[in-house]
This record gives structure tokens, sequence and C-alpha cells, in this order.
């Protein structure tokens, strides 16, 4: 049986700041380092013993700092891959949120979501977004382990659950997972059937 565990990093400065994320290198507060020490905890105690781990992370240093933290209770060391990181903002990143609010362009209710324009230079639109995260999640989903943590984000989220469940991107035109600070989505994939199943999402039992 193989479980993958989504775990999008805690509170970070910019969340306390009011600043646009992004690829911009926040790190985690205070608060957000103690999240982290708990999510590690919190990992170790649901991976038995003796089975294979394999620990990825986003290289942002919000989720690095995740990463380290689970890498101290499973003593794993982190695989970084860029393509992780946070939804691209361009130009917005590290501006204050109400920067990009009073520019940002939103998604039309109907029709072609993904590709839109949202205004912003150098904004990812969603569909590049998805489109790296799913290349990621290719390589690591190739790989026969049994547990595999992802330190990522919120908006990446999403895309990482549902490159798991193998939906067509061109299918997320509207779906979207949420997730707080230092929650923790849980999916599996049964051996059997081989059914992948989206079994947690956001624990509570991490906040």
């Amino acid at each position: 049986m193989r479980t993958l565990y989504v775990v999008t990093h805690p509170e970070a400065t910019h969340h306390v700041n009011g600043l646009v994320g992004g690829w911009y290198h926040s790190e985690l507060t205070d608060q957000g380092l103690q999240a982290a020490d708990r999510i590690g905890a919190a990992l170790a105690a649901r991976i038995p013993p003796g089975e294979t781990v394999e620990l990825y992370s986003s290289d942002l240093r919000r989720t690095a700092q995740t990463a380290q933290a689970i890498t101290n209770y499973l003593g794993i060391p982190a695989v970084v891959d860029a393509r992780l990181r946070e939804k691209s903002y361009g130009i917005a990143e590290g501006k204050p949120q109400s920067w990009l609010n009073v520019r940002f362009r939103t998604p039309p209710r109907t029709g072609e979501r993904l590709c839109h324009n949202e205004g912003i230079a150098g904004a990812e639109t969603m569909h590049g977004f998805a489109t790296r995260i799913y290349e990621a999640m290719d390589e690591i989903l190739d790989k026969p382990c049994e547990h595999q943590v992802i330190s990522t984000h919120g908006g990446a989220l999403t895309f990482v659950a549902a490159a798991f469940l193998r939906l067509p991107i061109d299918a997320l035109q509207h779906m979207r997972l949420r997730a707080e600070p230092g929650g923790i989505t849980v999916l599996r994939e049964d051996d059997y059937f081989h059914n992948r199943t989206l079994v947690e999402l956001n624990s509570a039992l991490l906040q």
C-alpha cells in the first residue's frame, strides 16, 4: 500500500506581514517552527518503523524549514524540487497583498480558466502551475515507496492531490482543495484494486 502525506507549510512571515507569498522566500515564524516540529512528530507516529519512506520538498525557505523538522523525526533527507513551489505571482511577490488585490484579474465564471491571464507581469497561469506540479509528481509516484511525504504550499495542494488521483489537468478548471497552513492531507493507493483515495484533507490534528 502506498500512502502520500502532503504537508502545507505552517505559518510564515508573509502570512503575518500581509505580503504576497508565491516564490517570495519568506520564513516560518516562531509559531510556524513549533507547528513544523509537531508535524514531524505526528508523521513519525503514523509511519510504522521499518517501512520505506521518502521526503520531498519545495526549495522555498518556508517549505525547506518544514522539511527539516520532518527530517529531524524521520531521519531521512529531503529531496528538494523547485517544481513543488507555490504558484508564481511574478512582480507581486513580496509586495503587500493589497497591492495584488487591486490589480488582480479574476478568472471568468465559465469557459477557459486555467490559462487565464491574471494581469500580473511574470505570474504563472494556473495551467503552467499545474503542469510543473504534475511533472514532479510523475517522477515521485514512479518510485515504489510505501510512504512518501511532500512539504509544499497551500496553492500546490490541489495539483499534488489531483496528480496522485490521476485527474487530467483540464478537468480542474473549477476544482480547488483549500487547506490551512500546517495541515496534512493523506492519500492512499490500495494493493488489491490499486484504487487511489483522498483519506484526509487538512487534518486538524496538526493545527
